[in-house]
Formats: structure tokens, sequence, C-alpha cells
């Protein structure tokens, strides 16, 4: 039996970042999981030293508060039955990285994460975020293309066809 108690939804909040969400959504109805909701936010001061820090000190912040604001709207849940969520926001200069310490360290049984499908050069070249979660998670790993085969639905939609 498959027993699902935590999920993980990684989000940079594009589509397909978008379209994971419906598919961990979906699934923490499914088996009454708790959603958490991670963004992580660049971390520009790993990459650009002390010197960043002190020409702009509170961009950092800013960056990581309007991740919140965005990340409060998105997992808004109108439902009834509303899902438990935890929204989170992390600042790290490898998102990969994060993703997978924050599901080792919270216990995450599935992380659901976007992925853009990009060819084999750019793969080469630019790498992916979701090819490293997979690579480096302890928990299955489910990537969703955006748009792909969605075989996540409306309710309505299912109640209409089960009468």
């Amino acid at each position: 039996m498959i027993a699902l108690k935590r999920i993980l939804i990684a989000t940079d909040f594009s589509e397909t970042a978008d379209a994971a969400l419906r598919y961990g959504r979906a699934l923490a109805r499914n088996f009454g999981a708790t959603l958490h909701v991670l963004h992580v936010a660049d971390d520009m001061s790993a990459r650009m030293g002390d010197t960043f820090l002190a020409v702009m000190p509170q961009l950092v912040a800013d960056v990581a508060k309007e991740a919140r604001r965005r990340l409060d709207e998105l997992v808004v849940d109108n439902d009834p039955n509303p899902l438990t969520v935890v929204p989170v926001v992390a600042t790290a200069s490898a998102p990969a990285a994060a993703i997978v310490d924050y599901a080792n360290d919270n216990k995450i049984d599935l992380i659901v994460v976007g992925t853009q499908g990009r060819g084999a050069v750019a793969q080469l070249l630019m790498g992916s975020v979701a090819e490293r979660v997979v690579r480096t998670a302890r928990c299955p790993v489910l990537t969703v293309r955006h748009p792909a085969r969605d075989f996540v639905t409306a309710d309505v939609t299912i109640a209409k066809a089960h009468p």
C-alpha cells in the first residue's frame, strides 16, 4: 500500500510549476496528505559576495517577501474541505539542493516538480533543477510537463461522468 502523508510541490511560479501544483493538490486530496509548497528564491549574495550586500542590503529580503506574497496567492484553496498546506520560501543559490534538503528535513513522501522538457543540448548546457532533484532525492519524484497529457480533472467533470 502506498501511503502519502506529506507531498512537496516545488514552484518557480511558471506554467509548468502550476501544472505540478494541480497534480500535487489532486494527490494530496486523494491521500489526505499535507501539501508543502516550496519556492526557492535566488540567493544573489552567494554569487556576488559581500560587495553586493553592502550596496543593496534590502534586495534579498524584498525578493523573498515578493515570493512569499505570490506563494500565499498560489496556495489559496477555495474547496469547502481545504487541504492542509504549508507554504515555504527558502533562499538558496542551488534550488535543487534546497528542494531535496527540505524534503529530507520534513520527511516528505513524494516530490512533485515541473519540468520544461528541454532538448538534449540545452539540458547539457544549462542542466535542470528537476533532473537534479530526481537524481538526488531519497523519496519518489513525479515530474510534470506542461502542456502534457493531463489526467487531473475538475471534480465537477468527474461527478457528471459518474452519476
